[in-house]
């Protein structure tokens, strides 16, 4: 069980970490503002351009993705779920909690899942939906 101190750390990790990642959403967004500015003159010119809206848009679907573990951490905290695994339901150790404070899963259970995602036998997808 986390302590009450712990807790308030853990949250405020979060919270700074959230903070960080909407920071870096709002300036790659200003340099791809920015970007389109520059009419392409040639078509290497236009695909280079789309090659960097490509990389904007996975960027951005990466950077939502952790923005959603941090929050829903952050709703764990607030529930009394932080810290329990949501697969076997057994605590999360400290050292996980201190590497990845926003882990749903403890380490065996997060190996095993990734495991189940590279063999095909479940998808990332489906993984996602499940926990909603």
């Amino acid at each position: 069980m986390l302590t009450k101190i712990k807790l308030a750390s853990y949250r405020k990790i979060l919270e700074k970490k959230a903070e960080e990642v909407r920071r870096n959403m709002s300036a790659q967004k200003a340099a791809q503002l920015v970007g389109r500015l520059d009419v392409p003159s040639d078509e290497g010119d236009l695909s280079q351009q789309h090659h960097e809206e490509w990389i904007f848009l996975n960027r951005n679907t990466i950077d939502m993705r952790h923005l959603r573990e941090i929050n829903d951490a952050l709703h764990r905290i607030d529930t009394d779920q932080y810290g329990i695994c949501m697969e076997c339901e057994e605590p999360i150790s400290g050292k996980r909690l201190d590497a990845v404070p926003w882990a749903k899963y403890c380490v065996t259970c997060q190996e095993a899942i990734a495991a189940r995602i590279a063999s095909g036998e479940l998808l990332e997808a489906e993984l996602q939906e499940a926990e909603r």
